[in-house]
């Protein structure tokens, strides 16, 4: 049985319905040739491409072709963009010639989008977006913008690790405001970053939390810490039982220190007496130089006294698989381009104290 020959319409209609669809791979096709040689090293190679090799003429050329789609005028592209009106036609027009069919339909009073120009303008757009994106990442980057940085934090680590930090980071960003907040507790560390009100956070035993992520981690085990003339600070390991002879500082049960310090003398079959308990480490650390007394801290605590010879750390037996995690924490969708210079400075940190 012969099948029925198509009529003269519905075959015009499959030729048009073709011609449309090779036009549209083709405008997508130079959609994402533009996008890709806007950010890479490659040449182009032919035609069209070969008289504009720079990115910045195919960011400019993207531009005309998104503001005419917008404004449904070449003049009034060219008016809200302060180019000659000649240079967007001439541009669209061999961009037409290079793809081989019409982006835009010529009506009387308006310019309007065809198939393949609409799927071209998607793209186009989209690029733009990227391309603004990542000169403002830029921007920030080389410090040309004056930015804010809050970083919530426990108050031992403000007096110890951050601030040397902090004061390498200035020089290279002078015109970045820091905002350094002193927090109690964990839980309101993690909540001041994943409400945003802080960028980036950092403390000890973190709990996982929602919307935000850990960036970096460094373990530091909890030790007996007193003055270089304490008559146990030339030992290189000690009991929780030699250090009751002593006035003992503890931290409070309002720390992450505290739990990690009942459990210890608990199993030890100890009851510790201090003459100070406090959530303050500035007074754990004076209490311990002045007073020679010992504390239980971790190397993270007492960097700096450590450096300048005013406090030594002693490992506990006790104490020895009692780890404390020092973390940085921020938010799951990201910070900002500054804020991550930051957290990578902080990062380094965090690695150099804990070896």
């Amino acid at each position: 049985m012969r099948s029925a020959r198509p009529c003269g319409v519905c075959a015009r209609r499959a030729t048009a319905d073709s011609a449309r669809q090779k036009a549209c791979t083709k405008a997508l096709y130079f959609a994402n040739t533009v996008a890709f040689q806007a950010t890479s090293k490659h040449p182009p190679e032919r035609g069209f491409f070969a008289s504009r090799s720079k990115g910045m003429l195919h960011s400019r050329l993207l531009t005309y072709v998104d503001e005419v789609a917008r404004t449904g005028s070449i003049r009034k592209a060219a008016s809200h963009l302060n180019v000659a009106a000649s240079a967007i036609s001439r541009q669209i027009l061999a961009l037409e010639t290079e793809l081989g069919t019409p982006i835009f339909q010529r009506l009387p009073r308006k310019l309007i989008l065809t198939a393949a120009g609409e799927v071209l303008v998607g793209h186009i757009r989209q690029t733009l977006k990227e391309l603004t994106r990542a000169q403002g990442k830029i921007e920030e980057l080389k410090g040309l913008r004056r930015g804010e940085i809050t970083v919530a934090m426990m108050s031992g680590l403000a007096s110890n690790l951050v601030p040397g930090t902090v004061k390498q980071f200035r020089v290279s960003n002078p015109r970045v405001r820091l905002c350094l907040t002193l927090l109690t507790t964990g839980e309101d560390i993690q909540s001041a970053v994943a409400s945003g009100e802080a960028d980036l956070g950092i403390g000890f035993d973190f709990t996982r939390g929602s919307h935000l992520k850990v960036l970096a981690r460094a373990a530091g085990k909890l030790g007996a810490v007193m003055a270089p003339n304490h008559p146990l600070a030339k030992r290189g390991q000690i009991r929780l039982s030699d250090c009751v002879d002593y006035p003992l500082v503890i931290a409070d049960g309002s720390t992450a220190i505290r739990p990690y310090l009942d459990s210890a003398f608990a199993k030890a079959s100890l009851e510790p007496l201090p003459i100070i308990e406090t959530n303050a480490i500035e007074i754990m650390r004076h209490a311990a130089i002045l007073d020679n007394g010992i504390t239980f801290l971790t190397p993270f605590d007492i960097e700096f006294e450590r450096r300048v010879g005013r406090l030594v750390y002693v490992p506990v037996r006790e104490l020895a698989h009692e780890t404390q995690t020092l973390m940085l924490i921020g938010h799951e969708r990201g910070t900002s381009a500054i804020a991550s210079v930051l957290a990578e400075m902080l990062k380094a940190m965090m690695r150099e104290a804990a070896a």
